[in-house]
């Protein structure tokens, strides 16, 4: 933007009105591959920028580069292809499947798998994003575009030329993005007061959580890199770490040469396309549970997981399959799975099923907690009347309360007074 056009925004504001904010102005464009720089404005490197499949976008006499590369939809990415993504969020559509992964009512096109570059790892408004990359599927092939400030002055444009790429997107994938990307994304955004158009609201899926909530206990670390190398088959090789990035984008801006940061161009494109094949293999997991083979299929653990999720999402007879699906395996997780199921089953008030359940908890676990023996009774004396199966829980929780007390040394504390078993003791005596 010339300073006469500056001048001629911010004048209204000198005068105490209100400053237009006209929509950004595309001027120019080079497709890609065509090798062919603006009539005004010359790109350093064309040639490196052209094997990139790099082209430059104008907008209001600001240049970004844009990069373009296009997968089929038969391309396989770690474990899955594309078209497998595509297929999946028909499936949605199914009775039973009300879940926050869901894709009820959408179509592939809909979808923009979204990753960021910047300048550092922390928040705020000095930190500068540098590249904007996404993918989605368009024109039959999954297409991935990447949005690169090749300086600083023209982070206008990179958002102008985004935010018109991005049109017609509903939803937006990320990992760790409602905590770092999508918010940095706002915050440059309203940096730039009305120079570019306004961001699109998009309903936000950030894959973080269900990874963390599937695969905390099972993998070392929940890194895309971690769960892309273990769960989605996805090899990397001679990938620049992340944490190089903003180094050299630094490089780039010294050097003005496209060779500096060829690889973080690189590393955030697999980005992009591992978060379609995480989305997809999360999605088949979801849509198969529980009836999901145990080779081949689903571990035990990420079973647990999944009927944990319902469980807390309210749905009780699918977290009640699912539990009974892990407690059939005869697994380390089969007591924990039936703990889960009676705590279930009291809250539908299936006391016999509860009851069931719990005793066999009780009998596969090796350190019975004193709180399932408090359950036992009081299901067994409020609800079922047995009371003698009462007076023993009862019993049972008390010796186990002493154990823990003799244990922790701490007979004086007042969680170790068994108080609260004798008053239920001696009532189940009187009845």
């Amino acid at each position: 933007m010339s300073i006469r056009d500056k001048l001629t925004r911010f004048r209204p504001l000198l005068a105490g009105e209100q400053a237009p904010s006209p929509a950004p102005r595309a001027t120019r464009q080079i497709a890609p591959g065509s090798g062919a720089p603006s009539p005004s404005r010359n790109i350093a490197h064309a040639e490196k920028w052209e094997r990139l499949k790099a082209s430059q976008a104008v907008f209001d006499d600001a240049s970004v580069m844009v990069r373009e590369v296009r997968y089929p939809l038969s391309h396989t990415h770690g474990a899955y292809t594309f078209a497998q993504f595509r297929d999946a969020l028909p499936s949605w559509a199914k009775p039973g499947f009300d879940h926050p992964l869901s894709g009820a009512g959408t179509v592939p096109e809909d979808w923009l798998f979204f990753d960021t570059e910047t300048t550092g790892l922390n928040g705020g408004t000095g930190n500068t994003i540098f590249l904007l990359g996404h993918c989605r599927v368009q024109g039959g092939a999954l297409v991935v575009r990447q949005h690169f400030l090749p300086t600083p002055a023209a982070e206008a444009a990179l958002y102008s030329s985004f935010i018109q790429d991005i049109r017609g997107a509903t939803r937006l994938v990320t990992f760790n993005g409602k905590s770092f990307d999508w918010p940095q994304v706002k915050t440059r955004h309203t940096l730039l007061r009305g120079a570019t158009g306004a961001l699109p609201t998009l309903i936000h899926h950030d894959l973080i959580h269900a990874s963390r909530r599937l695969w905390r206990d099972e993998l070392p670390s929940c890194r895309l890199s971690v769960i892309e190398e273990v769960k989605l088959g996805v090899r990397r090789t001679g990938d620049t770490p992340g944490h190089l990035a903003p180094l050299l984008y630094f490089e780039y801006l010294r050097s003005g040469d496209p060779d500096a940061i060829e690889g973080v161009l690189r590393h955030n494109e697999i980005d992009v396309l591992s978060l379609v094949t995480l989305y997809t293999h999360l999605s088949s997991l979801v849509q198969r549970f529980p009836d999901i083979p145990d080779k081949g299929g689903a571990s035990a653990q990420e079973l647990m997981q999944m009927a944990r999720w319902y469980d807390a999402l309210g749905q009780t007879d699918r977290a009640i399959n699912g539990y009974q699906a892990v407690a059939n395996r005869g697994n380390a997780l089969s007591g924990e799975a039936k703990l889960a199921l009676g705590y279930a089953f009291k809250r539908r008030k299936q006391w016999g099923l509860a009851l069931d359940a719990w005793e066999q908890c009780a009998r596969e676990l090796s350190h019975t907690p004193e709180d399932l023996y408090v359950e036992l009774a009081k299901l067994c004396e409020h609800h079922l009347q047995d009371y003698e199966k009462a007076l023993h829980y009862t019993r049972q929780a008390a010796a186990s309360h002493g154990r823990k007390a003799a244990m922790l040394r701490r007979r004086t504390h007042p969680e170790a007074t068994p108080n609260h078993h004798e008053r239920r003791l001696a009532r189940l005596e009187r009845k």
